[in-house]
């Protein structure tokens, strides 16, 4: 990885920037062009191959710097201690988030700007792929019980659990338990067991700065691919849908930016000896990769990576923290379907009562957390809300034209926060490194 004392050219956030930007210019004017066919031809394959093989190392790595930070923990006690910190401060941070975005979409009102025509116009155009994503809400929400949150991170079948990057937190409480069962019967005969761990680790991270190498290239086919194929060969459209819709957009943008500046910034400033500058400048490439590929879970790799070389988070603190954020912290996802729920009932000219706004926060942080970690899997999750709080879930219909622009940021919200979180459980356990403190 390229340090920061590097010219600036040769910095990978500068790099991934030049890339985003190249991508957001050949988008435009592919779509002006009708350039849809070549771009899908020889421009996005690309993107998918530097997003497979962020994916390819996910669970390998969750596995391997799980197991190896569990077990080097030594104690079931303070295995116990970092993780309630952990899961306290995300809880905490999400709450934040829901309350940021209703006041925010309460305030704005952006759901009575919309003109009646147009929000049926909206409703008709994407009538299909509405039905689709309801049907697959209701047969999640009809299987669930009360606990089945908790049976779905226990799988049968390991193997089957690592076939799939959506089935991350049950990959997540194997890697928890074999670490704890290493630090029970940690004897001579199992340190080679968890040298075969650590090895491993060390090896998939060395890979994924190989592959960083390829995230310039990466991130300008993913951004021209998602500008040409929101735009579908018309420019016009993405304009028409960001005319229609601005201040939904805006509300969202806003509640981000928000809860990025007062939230975690000032838990960055107040309560770490980490500099700001150096905080940022250390996680810009864990936001861009988040940015381009709409996933935590594949930004997974590249966020471990960054928090140990630029942030100085400690090995054992990162390794538990950072995959139990890209599973459980869903702050940008969160506040995201707070908006978009009160927008779509704005639009609807219903109004929701002190109740219904407490149920959407509620729902939408349990909903945060069993979000599965991939690109689009929020609005799934706001069906649910929607119906919680008796608006008709057809109204989704209305957001998912720009709902790919949005996922892009709320997704990179949630790795800032993944980042934040990771920093200051280790500046709590003094093993946050001087290199970071710069």
């Amino acid at each position: 990885m390229t340090r920061q004392d590097s010219p600036w050219y040769r910095q990978l956030h500068w790099q991934i920037i030049a890339g985003l930007v190249l991508g957001l210019l050949y988008g435009v004017l592919a779509a002006t062009n009708r350039w849809g066919g070549f771009t899908s031809d020889w421009i996005t394959p690309f993107g998918t191959i530097f997003l497979n093989l962020l994916r390819l190392s996910a669970i390998p790595l969750v596995l391997t710097s799980l197991v190896t930070g569990v077990a080097s923990l030594s104690d079931i006690k303070k295995l116990s201690r970092i993780g309630g910190k952990t899961i306290a401060i995300y809880l905490a941070t999400t709450a934040v988030s829901i309350t940021i975005g209703l006041l925010v979409v309460n305030l704005m009102r952006p759901g009575d700007r919309i003109p009646q025509q147009m929000a049926q116009t909206l409703q008709e155009t994407y009538q299909g792929d509405t039905q689709q994503r309801q049907s697959a809400a209701r047969q999640a929400s009809e299987a669930r019980g009360p606990l089945q949150p908790l049976v779905d991170i226990v799988p049968e079948n390991f193997f089957g659990s690592a076939t799939s990057n959506r089935n991350m937190l049950q990959v997540v409480f194997v890697a928890l338990i074999l670490g704890i069962g290493l630090i029970q019967v940690r004897t001579k005969h199992t340190e080679h067991i968890y040298g075969l761990f650590e090895g491993f680790n060390q090896i998939i991270i060395k890979l994924v700065g190989l592959i960083m190498y390829m995230a310039p290239i990466g991130v300008f086919s993913l951004i021209a691919s998602t500008i040409v194929s929101v735009a579908q060969d018309d420019v016009q459209q993405v304009l028409d849908l960001l005319g229609a819709l601005g201040f939904y957009c805006l509300a969202v943008i806003l509640g981000l930016i928000l809860h990025v500046l007062l939230v975690y910034t000032s838990l960055i400033r107040f309560l770490s000896p980490l500099k700001l500058k150096k905080f940022l400048a250390g996680i810009t490439p864990v936001q861009l990769v988040a940015f381009s590929t709409s996933s935590s879970g594949a930004t997974l790799p590249v966020t471990m990576e960054r928090c140990q070389d630029e942030l100085g988070v400690s090995e054992e603190v990162s390794s538990f923290v950072l995959p139990l954020g890209a599973t459980v912290n869903m702050d940008g996802t969160a506040l995201y379907q707070a908006v978009a729920a009160v927008f779509i009932a704005q639009t609807l000219g219903m109004g929701l009562d002190l109740t219904a706004q407490l149920t959407i926060v509620l729902t939408a942080l349990l909903a945060s957390i069993g979000s599965a970690a991939v690109p689009g899997a929020g609005i799934i999750m706001l069906v649910i809300i929607l119906e919680a709080i008796g608006v008709p879930s057809q109204g989704i219909g209305l957001i998912l034209g720009v709902d790919r622009i949005l996922d892009m940021l709320r997704t990179a919200t949630n790795v800032t926060g993944d980042c934040t979180v990771a920093v200051l459980v280790a500046s709590s356990e003094n093993q946050l490194a001087e290199a970071g403190e710069g």
